[in-house]
């Protein structure tokens, strides 16, 4: 949790009647409503103390990773708009 920044608490449960009593896809459930949540994330990130100025430049690594994607996506989409159209 950075600064005032409030983590909602999660309880969620998974029923054998919302499953049909079937073992394995209440489990499939249970790990799919997790990883939704990022509970698993937030374990791993909590595990070992990580400075404040370290997460800053991780924080924005990753912001800059993510528009060099999109700007990727977005010259591959304008490449395939413009063979169609020659």
């Amino acid at each position: 949790m950075e600064g005032n920044e409030m983590k909602k608490q999660c309880n969620f449960k998974v029923t054998a009647r919302e499953c049909r009593g079937n073992a394995e896809k209440m489990i499939r459930k249970f790990i799919r409503k997790t990883k939704k949540e990022g509970i698993l994330d937030e374990a791993r990130e909590r595990r070992y103390y990580e400075k404040p100025s370290v997460k800053k430049r991780k924080k924005s690594e990753k912001a800059r990773r993510l528009r060099a994607r999109q700007e990727q996506k977005r010259l591959r989409a304008k490449e395939r708009r413009d063979r169609r159209n020659n």
